[in-house]
């Protein structure tokens, strides 16, 4: 059964390497929290605030391991107010696990965009 998974993160500033660091944090907390490997994963789509354009986050997942996986990026709608310097995504996955038992992540300043979602210890 194919799941979707939700995560987002922040960075400081537009840099490169943060912007790295910070997708491949998330990716592999996804992974870990929802007991999944790379060849669990269908697809995944990325997003970032317009205000980061230093690197694409598919390049992170790449040099994780990902090279198989179909990877998406895009630019988040500009609507004012939000949160700034993010990266977001979409993840398809092959998983056993119900809805219910989906860990959604959300780090840094993310946490804000689904309180709902965001269990304590995370």
């Amino acid at each position: 059964m194919q799941r979707g998974i939700r995560g987002a993160t922040t960075v400081s500033r537009n840099d490169a390497e943060e912007i790295r660091e910070a997708t491949q944090e998330l990716l592999q907390m996804i992974l870990k929290e929802n007991s999944l490997c790379t060849d669990d994963l269908v697809s995944a789509i990325f997003t970032v605030t317009p205000d980061l354009n230093a690197d694409f986050p598919a390049s992170s997942a790449r040099a994780i391991g990902w090279q198989l996986v179909p990877l998406l990026c895009s630019t988040e709608i500009p609507v004012p107010g939000a949160l700034p310097f993010c990266i977001r995504v979409l993840l398809h996955a092959n998983t056993t696990r119900s809805q219910r038992e989906i860990r959604h992540i959300f780090l840094r300043n993310a946490v804000i965009l689904r309180k709902d979602l965001v269990d304590a210890d995370n």
